[in-house]
């Protein structure tokens, strides 16, 4: 598969956990297992192999900023950085619905936490914590 086949197929498989986390009325343990665990494992899996296949030979490092540059100057680690971000981001915000139904955060809300978890990753988690943060000073229940 070409880099290109690939990067449309990670952006879709994550899409649709995220669909699921937002969309789907009820959180039914079956369907909610893939966001949570399938989806970012299979990326998860993706990553790994396009990381032992090409960092190794790869320039750059992570020492400085150009030499974080330079390493992500090859299309396969970019990749590899891409699918590290759909991954992450994914488990998160299934850990953050998760947690959002625990607190009793209303699915509308949810929704828009989700969506910067989805688009700006850490503003979501920011987000979600300031609003739980809120929720609990309201019920008592801050955890």
């Amino acid at each position: 598969m070409s880099v290109d086949q690939l990067f449309s197929l990670a952006n879709q498989s994550a899409l649709v956990g995220w669909i699921i986390l937002v969309f789907l009325p009820r959180r039914w343990p079956p369907i909610f297992w893939i966001p949570q665990f399938l989806i970012p494992g299979v990326l998860s899996l993706g990553y790994a192999t396009l990381a032992l296949m090409h960092f190794a030979g790869g320039e750059g490092g992570f020492g400085s900023i150009a030499d974080v540059r330079l390493l992500f100057a090859s299309d396969e680690i970019l990749l590899a950085g891409w699918i590290h971000y759909l991954a992450f981001d994914l488990f998160i915000g299934a850990w953050i619905a998760r947690r959002s139904d625990e607190a009793r955060i209303p699915r509308l809300i949810q929704a828009v936490i989700l969506g910067f978890t989805f688009m700006y990753g850490p503003v979501g988690l920011l987000l979600f914590f300031m609003v739980r943060a809120l929720m609990g000073r309201r019920t008592g229940t801050i955890s």
